[in-house]
């Protein structure tokens, strides 16, 4: 196992999307964001040295009319929501490296740059926007994706009301990029993820692209064009550029610089144009690297509902924590549905993960060991020995267990990810009762002390693998197992305990919740 995890001291950058500040933070929010914190966790965990980026989307005429009905300046608005949301990441345990605001200087600058170098490239002309907008979406939209709902024009895939606009524009040749689009698209087929997403996309850029309107006249809020101070970028162009401004650009010499291209940006579905057309265009028109993949998560409806500001059911992660605990929350979010699919959050379905999986399957488990350590062993870890036949039933599939995860986390399958560790702790739990090791200490000894070692083995590779998921909770199942702070890492598996090693008395990892009517 050491050579597997000896060497991989690569660099890995992935990011959240930033989040656009026209509400407050979300359970959606959280979802995304605990998804790429497992994956920078686990890419730590491995040994590699990771550049975790969030952070917020603060311009646009969105924002701009937001701030205006609440009676405060754009920067004022933008400010405490920009709070609210890193608050939110912080208390739901998301390691960021790097907290990213559009409206900072380095920010400004790094889009006027970029700007610069498509306007010198050619890529971008001057001319007249006119069609269908939609500031809810801050998206333009083609006489074919809009029809007429309740007397209004309305955006198909969204559902938001479009208006017919006309101003001074500033165009981005997208038309020219339709076929090295495509062409880049057969030459990396991991680019797009999941398949459904892939398909999608491919598709509409298929069908043809037309020159992308990346200015606006009609607002002030955004980041001024270069020489022309008259229109500000449009803001996909504006907060798509955070994740090269984040790496040093347009220093390259910036030693955040040798991180880019980014490994994955994970987004939301709805964002997947943006990030696949729009993002890797603007990169190679300007001579950059465009990212490696882009990772697309599905939607949360809540109780079957979906989320909605009318319905007031947009929940509220830092209260759910408060209700389930904090790593209760995170594993269910990833556990429940395939990560890519749209999926739906039930207190019911998150009392049924915490209580039998978490608190039986694992907790169970752990408890039911080290309380036999405690009891028969004097609280040390028993000597380990030559595994026999029936050891190896347990210690084979715990030793290949962190490459299968390691696997599945690579590809964003978080719930495949965690079905693999459960093999393994109901394998543990199926185990301990076959070999009954309570029954061994009258017949023989040297055979219990074995079996527990064993099992132990199995707990500290489980509790390994499972840091990114539950950092506290693992980090205190960890503690209760007598590993030190700085043998955590997956490298360290290789490396057995040594024989004799106190133990701290077993206290339960989870709480049960009783199921209200």
């Amino acid at each position: 196992m050491s050579e597997a995890w000896a060497d991989s001291g690569k660099r890995f950058f992935l990011t959240t999307p930033i989040y656009y500040l026209n509400g407050q933070p979300h359970i959606g929010h959280a979802y995304t964001s605990i998804a790429a914190d497992v994956l920078a966790r686990w890419k730590r965990l491995a040994g590699h040295k990771v550049f975790f980026l969030t952070g917020t989307d603060e311009h646009g005429q969105k924002v701009a009319q937001a701030a205006a009905a609440a009676g405060v300046s754009p920067q004022e608005f933008t400010d405490n929501l920009a709070a609210d949301f890193r608050g939110m990441a912080e208390k739901i345990g998301i390691s960021f490296d790097d907290f990213i605001r559009t409206t900072e200087g380095r920010h400004k600058a790094a889009c006027q740059a970029l700007w610069q170098r498509l306007a010198d490239a050619g890529q971008i002309y001057l001319g007249h926007y006119e069609g269908w907008y939609a500031v809810r979406d801050e998206a333009f939209y083609g006489e074919d994706e809009i029809e007429e709902r309740d007397g209004k024009k309305v955006a198909i895939a969204s559902g938001a009301p479009v208006e017919w606009t006309r101003e001074p524009s500033y165009f981005f040749r997208l038309s020219d990029w339709t076929d090295r689009l495509l062409a880049f698209y057969e030459a990396n087929p991991d680019f797009m993820a999941p398949a459904s997403t892939r398909r999608e996309v491919t598709s509409f850029v298929k069908a043809g692209l037309q020159d992308l309107s990346i200015s606006r006249t009609s607002f002030t809020w955004g980041v001024p064009v270069p020489g022309d101070p008259a229109h500000v970028m449009y803001v996909w162009l504006d907060a798509l550029t955070n994740y090269i401004t984040a790496a040093g650009y347009p220093d390259t010499s910036s030693p955040n610089w040798d991180f880019w291209p980014a490994n994955v940006h994970i987004v939301g579905k709805e964002i997947t144009r943006f990030h696949c057309v729009y993002w890797p265009a603007f990169l190679m028109a300007a001579g950059l690297e465009p990212p490696q993949r882009v990772f697309a998560n599905g939607w949360l409806t809540i109780e079957g509902q979906k989320m909605s500001k009318s319905l007031g059911n947009g929940l509220d992660p830092l209260v759910l924590a408060e209700e389930f605990g904090l790593d209760p929350l995170r594993y269910y979010l990833l556990r429940e549905v395939p990560f890519g699919n749209d999926g739906d959050f039930s207190r019911r379905a998150v009392i049924g993960r915490l209580n039998s999986e978490l608190a039986n399957d694992l907790g169970n488990l752990a408890n039911r060991v080290l309380s036999l350590i405690a009891k028969n062993c004097e609280g040390r870890l028993p000597a380990l020995t030559e595994p026999t036949e029936a050891d190896r039933a347990l210690l084979g599939p715990v030793e290949a267990l962190p490459a299968l995860v390691d696997d599945a986390i690579s590809r964003q399958a978080f719930g495949e990810a965690l079905e693999r560790i459960w093999t393994v702790v109901r394998l543990g739990n199926s185990w301990i009762d076959g070999q009954k090791p309570w029954a061994l200490r009258k017949t023989d000894a040297d055979r219990m002390a074995a079996v527990l070692r064993s099992l132990h083995t199995a707990l500290r590779t489980l509790a390994t693998v499972l840091q990114p998921f539950m950092p506290e909770t693992m980090a205190a199942m960890l503690d209760q197992l007598g590993v030190g702070q700085g043998a955590r890492a997956l490298s360290d598996l290789a490396t057995p305990l040594a024989d004799g090693t106190e133990l701290s008395a077993p206290v339960p990892l989870f709480r049960k919740i009783e199921e209200t009517a």
